[in-house]
């Protein structure tokens, strides 16, 4: 039988969590390892322990260098999020209204499409963005597909313990009734010697 979906909370009990961490920790590390190899990724990895005690990982040099890098990059995210921020502080109600008309339509267009329309009403640009929410929506679908189709597994676990428990139960009487037959002609052939010595002593 599968092992039952673990409850994530914190482990109550001490020894249980530090066994825990020191394995779940080894395993992190080396699925981190394995990841930079297969895939020749530069990966970086701190973990305190509830003590305070750090251990670290880098896969490609030194752990400075991923830093530095990483906050090259962060810097020139956090300057890109900034600029599409004003962007969008910039852009006109009637502008994001159109804009939102525009989807809407292309949505449309995309609807007919599947369902039989011609492709020649729809630009390549058009048919591009209705694959992206083509692909959103699989991905959604796909979810919770796979949510419903755990949820059904939990269901027949739980029912396939029921009826173990169940099978268990019967079998247990099923066995005590055995011995009790088996003990009953046993003391049928005891009790028979002694009838007969009775009479014996009668006549």
């Amino acid at each position: 039988m599968a092992r039952g979906k673990i409850q994530m909370k914190r482990i109550e009990n001490p020894v249980h969590r530090q066994v825990t961490f020191c394995k779940r920790r080894a395993g992190l590390l080396k699925k981190a390892k394995e990841l930079s190899v297969l895939c020749d990724a530069e990966i970086g990895v701190f973990i305190f322990s509830a003590h305070g005690k750090l251990y670290e990982l880098a896969t490609q040099g030194t752990m400075q260098g991923l830093i530095e890098k990483y906050l090259k990059c962060s810097r020139g995210a956090d300057d890109q999020v900034a600029d599409e921020a004003k962007d969008n502080q910039l852009l006109d109600p009637k502008e994001e209204i159109g804009m939102l008309k525009n989807e809407i339509e292309v949505l449309q267009r995309g609807l007919r499409f599947m369902y039989g329309g011609g492709a020649g009403t729809m630009t390549v640009d058009e048919l591009h963005a209705l694959e992206k929410y083509l692909e959103v929506w699989m991905y959604q679908i796909r979810s919770a597909k796979m949510d419903i189709m755990f949820q059904e597994i939990q269901l027949l676990k739980n029912k396939e313990g029921i009826l173990t428990a169940a099978n268990k139960h019967l079998k247990e009487k099923i066995d005590e009734q055995c011995r009790t037959a088996n003990i009953a002609p046993m003391l049928t052939n005891i009790q028979c010697p002694l009838t007969i010595q009775n009479k014996i002593y009668q006549f």
